[in-house]
């Protein structure tokens, strides 16, 4: 790589605080070899977004991520502004996968450089060498728990329905477990009393489709929930979401769990899947409280429209 400078964005809280313990190793390693950058941390919730943005706008051309899906998803936000217009257009964003799911590291097919020596190795050499590429993002307009209007950026994959639940559980409990046994247990604490919701989907120019969910995935990645593959045939760089709706009972969708880890479920009774650039999706019954899950935040409800924006970003990794 050049001598070009990057920001390198650690959240040390990431990981139960393995980002904390790694970071100083990854530093040394990027420093003996010659590289160019600054150190940031985040000490909350946006951080992240804002330490990207102000970076960004005074000309930095590459932003590398320590930190988990969410920290990533933060970051990723800081590409834009508030209003939503793209800023550092020819920036690289690096992700340094050291969180609780890694959802979306594995859809890139590397590691979690807290729990292996060759991940550090690896991110060293991928932020080092790589060379970056354009990958679509997702565009998200949507309602806050308080019922104003909100709008963010996702990289992987953006649903409603129980995932926003197991977000709330997930997020809420501690990390030391690990991202598949985590929510592997919130999905099944999500599920328990949960009941199937009524919503109104339509995707690009086509008619709503009333539909009863337990969940539906807008994805532009292939993972999420610590592990699930929901949408094995996903693309980050084929200009469209592959959307695809679990529309069954509680108990079916539970025998359905296997599957979904195996991403062998698509053509299972009760699975839907479609593609699209753009996905409009509003409760059936007015003043339900559909939950969003957004790279594994819950950051509101239903109403939301979701669009595609492809190749938004340059991607080293």
């Amino acid at each position: 790589m050049s001598a070009e400078p990057f920001l390198l964005v650690v959240n040390p809280r990431a990981g139960a605080g393995r980002a904390e313990t790694l970071s100083p190793r990854l530093v040394a390693a990027l420093r003996s070899s010659g590289a160019n950058f600054d150190v940031a941390r985040t000490e909350g919730p946006q951080d992240a977004t804002r330490l990207v943005r102000d970076a960004l706008r005074r000309g930095c051309r590459g932003i590398a991520v320590v930190g988990g899906d969410g920290t990533l998803s933060e970051a990723a936000n800081g590409f834009f502004d508030v209003d939503g217009a793209p800023l550092g257009t020819d920036a690289w964003l690096g992700p340094v996968s050291c969180g609780t799911g890694g959802d979306f590291r594995k859809t890139l097919g590397t590691l979690n450089v807290a729990r292996s020596g060759r991940g550090l190795e690896a991110a060293v050499k991928s932020l080092l060498d790589g060379v970056p590429r354009r990958v679509d993002v997702g565009w998200l307009e949507h309602l806050d728990h308080d019922g104003a209007p909100a709008q963010r950026a996702f990289l992987n994959i953006a649903s409603f329905g129980v995932a926003g639940r197991v977000d709330q559980l997930v997020n809420a409990a501690p990390k030391w477990m690990g991202g598949t046994p985590a929510f592997l247990l919130g999905t099944l604490r999500g599920l328990a009393g949960f009941e199937p919701q009524r919503v109104r989907v339509s995707l690009d120019d086509g008619p709503a489709r009333s539909c009863t969910i337990v969940n539906m995935a807008v994805a532009n990645g292939r993972f999420f929930g610590g592990g699930m593959m929901i949408a094995p045939e996903a693309a980050l760089d084929d200009g469209q979401f592959d959307v695809v709706g679990i529309e069954r009972s509680i108990a079916a969708s539970l025998a359905l769990t296997p599957r979904v880890y195996a991403g062998t479920h698509l053509h299972r009774p009760g699975v839907s899947f479609e593609r699209a650039r753009v996905v409009h999706a509003v409760p059936e019954s007015r003043g339900e409280r559909v939950l969003l899950d957004v790279d594994g935040e819950a950051p509101g409800i239903l109403p939301a429209t979701f669009r595609i924006r492809p190749g938004a970003f340059l991607l080293r990794g």
